[in-house]
């Protein structure tokens, strides 16, 4: 499970078994998980988030999506 990211207290990271998959960004914090795709930027899953929150993690996505891009990329081709 590789972590690219900890932002505000939010864990952003991918399953290394995802490969075969449109690049995507898992999120957690306490008792809240979601899943965003990244091309284009949208939620694919989540639970324990309210609308506030999933806006404020859809823009942190946004504002890093070239370091989410990039960090899978790296690990992907690594496989």
């Amino acid at each position: 499970m590789p972590t690219v990211l900890r932002i505000d207290g939010y864990r952003f990271f991918f399953f290394s078994n995802e490969g075969n998959e449109p690049v995507h960004i898992h999120v957690e914090s306490g008792d809240g998980y979601c899943k965003f795709w990244l091309n284009p930027t949208a939620l694919a899953y989540s639970t324990g988030y309210n609308s506030s929150e999933l806006n404020k993690i859809s823009k942190l996505v946004e504002a890093n999506k070239q370091k989410i891009e990039s960090g899978w990329n790296e690990h992907f081709s690594e496989k």
